[in-house]
């Protein structure tokens, strides 16, 4: 068998946590998938810790789950989920999140990266490895808005990399709806860029994020909450847009300048 002389164009989408590419541009996703685009969505922190404690353990419990679950195992299975009805493939990369990294309150989790987290330069190898594997034509990464560490971690460790094609940096969604001023530790950075819009499908994004089943309660107040916060998010998702002139020719299709 001959390989096809116009392989997919290949999406990678790098999500610290499983929902967070899905949750933020999830309609983007879906509608590159279904304009012929191959989606990858590779996911850093998915590890499952056995026997969690303290602050770890109470992230667990506060989302109805007894002690005894595999609380990520069951958050894969959601992911699995999701990133089929948006029609993308799952990676699922082995770092624990940061309750298992030291961070032992919900402060910390927004407050500085911890000088003893060796995390940052380890995912930094596994994103230039993703990228080899990958070779993707565009790459989809969070702004960091909100400020928690995890994302922190992911912006930092794709920024210090050479990255050859166009990034689409989203806007990490609920955390930037939440506020009218939201943390943006990258703001500098990222307002350097042009800004552009993705007009994205509500109801089928509704769709793939209702999958995340443990997530919604505590982060929506249940379906309903999260029917309403994508409602009132619209019909279009955000991005800040890192290319070199011309780069972008391939994404003509969806994108659209702000206004």
């Amino acid at each position: 068998m001959t390989a096809s002389p116009n392989p997919a164009p290949i999406a990678l989408a790098v999500s610290p946590h499983l929902d967070d590419a899905v949750f933020s541009c999830g309609g983007t996703l879906a509608r590159l998938s279904a304009a012929g685009w191959r989606v990858v969505v590779a996911t850093l922190f998915t590890r499952s810790v056995a026997s969690p404690t303290g602050f770890a353990l109470a992230c667990q419990l506060d989302k109805g789950l007894p002690a005894s679950t595999d609380y990520m195992a069951l958050r894969r299975d959601e992911d699995a989920a999701a990133c089929s009805i948006a029609g993308a493939e799952t990676r699922w990369m082995d770092f624990p999140e940061a309750p298992h990294r030291g961070y032992s309150s919900a402060a910390a989790l927004f407050g500085p990266v911890l000088a003893s987290d060796e995390a940052g330069t380890a995912v930094m190898g596994t994103i230039a490895g993703l990228l080899a594997v990958t070779t993707p034509a565009l790459v989809l990464a969070p702004q960091g808005i909100g400020g928690h560490v995890d994302h922190v971690v992911t912006v930092n460790a794709l920024r210090e990399l050479p990255v050859a094609v166009p990034v689409l940096w989203w806007r990490d969604f609920p955390y930037a709806a939440r506020t009218a001023e939201p943390a943006e530790p990258f703001a500098g950075a990222m307002s350097d860029l042009p800004e552009c819009a993705v007009t994205i499908d509500v109801a089928r994004k509704r769709r793939v994020c209702s999958a995340y089943a443990t997530q919604l309660g505590f982060q929506f107040g249940g379906p309903e909450g999260l029917a309403m916060a994508l409602d009132a998010a619209g019909t279009i998702e955000w991005f800040r847009i890192e290319a070199a002139p011309g780069q972008d020719h391939a994404l003509a299709a969806i994108l659209e300048p702000a206004t």
